[in-house]
């Protein structure tokens, strides 16, 4: 590589619950820098959750991280050229990167989502990822399915 990687930017932890995994997601949800609307759509989602899942014996917070682990792909596939032809490689994915997408997948599918409030949609999407099921988690078995369909060209990895 000609240049130099750029550092990695630290994140600052939320001011409620103090974890920097909630403010990589907060981050994500932002709209043109207005970062306070996002940690309110946040944390209404939160109230939304615990209101509607009152017999789980977990904390919201706890719901939402398992919720993200269970959306979380584990191979994506690339596509590599190689002698004129295009092939989806699978590989796996990077930790930091695993991350991001099951965030940027949870938020993109509660946009799609119909509902009143953009609090209301992150919730009900945040509750169809805990039971393993919704648009996000459709995402993540679409992928593996990919990944899984393409392990014949796994040799031509990078």
């Amino acid at each position: 590589m000609r240049k130099a990687k750029p550092k990695k930017r630290l994140v600052l932890p939320d001011p409620v619950f103090n974890d920097t995994k909630v403010s990589k997601f907060v981050n994500h949800l932002m709209f043109d820098g207005k970062k306070s609307i996002s940690y309110d759509i946040f944390y209404k989602a939160l109230d939304i959750v615990k209101d509607k899942m009152a017999k789980e014996e977990k904390a919201p917070l706890e719901i939402w991280k398992q919720a993200l682990d269970n959306i979380t792909p584990q191979v994506e596939v690339k596509s590599r050229r190689i002698g004129g032809a295009t092939f989806q490689v699978p590989t796996e994915i990077r930790p930091d990167r695993k991350e991001s997408v099951s965030m940027k997948n949870m938020i993109s599918f509660a946009r799609k989502r119909g509902g009143k409030g953009m609090a209301e949609k992150l919730a009900a999407e945040i509750m169809d990822a805990y039971n393993n099921q919704g648009g996000a988690f459709k995402r993540k078995e679409d992928m593996h399915r990919m990944a899984e369909a393409n392990r014949a060209f796994a040799h031509f990895r990078f």
